[in-house]
């Protein structure tokens, strides 16, 4: 993998691309020592881009990004509102498109930290991110990221009784 990644940065690929076209060789991927249990494969392209090009991955905004607060308050200002990015973000978890969701919904709460229902879908988007994913490191990153935000999300409502008192 790492020379599959040295070709890619030979010839001045993003990161981005690098990490669509990088595949373990097949006479490699189906062996079951080398599945992916604790990392993703992904993850370890990203360390071999690092030892071998450094930090810059190729997209110039990263170079020098804009604090997430202030891109998330302008991406919500785009939508129309946090609330906005909230439903755009689970209309998209509704569809399976969970990626896309959580940079929205990250977004969201960047954007307002106090907003108990941006937290709440974030929760639901990581939950389920957290049940799908396959290794242990992105199973436990996802479900912190739903513990912390399900901690400060909209408290379930209280169960209504019927028939008055008692």
């Amino acid at each position: 993998m790492s020379q599959h990644l040295l070709n890619g940065t030979k010839v001045c690929a993003p990161l981005e691309q690098v990490l669509r076209e990088v595949r373990p060789p097949a006479r490699l991927a189906d062996r079951p020592y080398l599945q992916a249990v604790y990392d993703e494969p992904q993850y370890v392209v990203r360390n071999l881009w690092r030892l071998y090009g450094g930090w810059y991955d190729g997209a110039p905004a990263h170079l020098q990004p804009a604090p997430a607060a202030e891109l998330g308050a302008e991406i919500a200002a785009l939508a129309g509102g946090v609330a906005g990015l909230v439903t755009r973000a689970r209309r998209l978890a509704a569809e399976g498109r969970l990626p896309v969701a959580s940079h929205l919904i990250d977004w969201a709460v960047a954007a307002a930290p106090d907003d108990r229902d941006a937290h709440a879908a974030r929760a639901e988007i990581y939950e389920r991110r957290a049940a799908r994913a396959r290794a242990l490191m992105t199973r436990g990153i996802f479900a912190a990221a739903a513990r912390e935000s399900g901690e400060k999300g909209t408290p379930a409502a209280p169960p209504k009784r019927e028939g008055g008192e008692g």
